[in-house]
């Protein structure tokens, strides 16, 4: 069975537009976990509009599944992944001012600089990936870095997931195809929903993991957490 990491972003999101502790970060994570997600991911930024960086120390004395810690590797986050130690860190090229990620990695013009932050995070037992787009030179050179994983970047799947399936899934069995021949393991995240996600599931060789956030706490709105983490359980089974 595919992993769900659950991104607990838009927690910290609704948080902070009010000030003080509710919702709890904290508790919604291990209510998370207790409601069956097999890991937690947050995506701490600069400006610490949503997760802090304070949170991820926080979260790291308390989960007991995966933590997952993606980002862009500047030297604060390189810091507090360090410092942590999660499972998993997953490096994410947003600029500062991005609303969300909105693109992979080039893994050729930056493979010197990725080799060098991912060698820095393995050599500290951390499991690393690559969050990347379904240009087959791109995955290969992924694979040069020394990563585990990449992570694909599915918001171009989700967009035409609705207008035609086949066509919005067929450059991602390419895409995990060529990780799985040459040794990368497979997680994929970005506007997977329950609308699209069993389909997508269903037909991605060697998906080991998707990290969700937006849609599904948008859907524990009306379903209740508890109830929307089954959902997509059963999505994924």
């Amino acid at each position: 069975m595919t992993r769900l990491s659950v991104n607990i972003n838009k927690i910290a999101t609704l948080r902070n537009a009010r000030g003080g502790n509710i919702p709890n970060v904290l508790k919604a994570a291990l209510d998370c976990e207790s409601f069956g997600a097999q890991g937690i991911t947050v995506h701490p930024r600069p400006d610490e509009r949503h997760i802090r960086f304070s949170d991820v120390y926080e979260l790291k004395k308390y989960i007991k599944t995966e933590f997952n810690i993606e980002g862009n590797p500047t030297e604060s986050f390189i810091k507090l992944v360090l410092d942590v130690k999660p499972a998993q860190v997953t490096l994410v090229p947003d600029s500062p001012d991005a609303l969300t990620s909105n693109a992979g990695w080039d893994t050729i013009k930056n493979k010197d600089f990725l080799t060098d932050i991912i060698k820095e995070f393995k050599n500290a037992g951390i499991r690393t990936s690559i969050f990347i787009g379904t240009d087959l030179k791109m995955i290969e050179n992924a694979a040069l870095t020394g990563t585990n994983r990449i992570e694909l970047y599915t918001e171009p799947y989700a967009e035409l997931f609705p207008k035609d399936k086949e066509s919005a899934i067929k450059p991602f069995i390419f895409a995990a195809q060529k990780a799985v021949e040459i040794g990368l393991e497979i997680n994929a995240g970005h506007d997977l929903s329950l609308e699209n996600l069993k389909y997508f599931n269903k037909n991605i060789p060697g998906l080991d993991e998707v990290s969700i956030g937006h849609a599904l706490i948008a859907d524990a709105l009306y379903l209740g957490l508890h109830n929307t983490i089954q959902l997509y359980l059963k999505e994924l089974k």
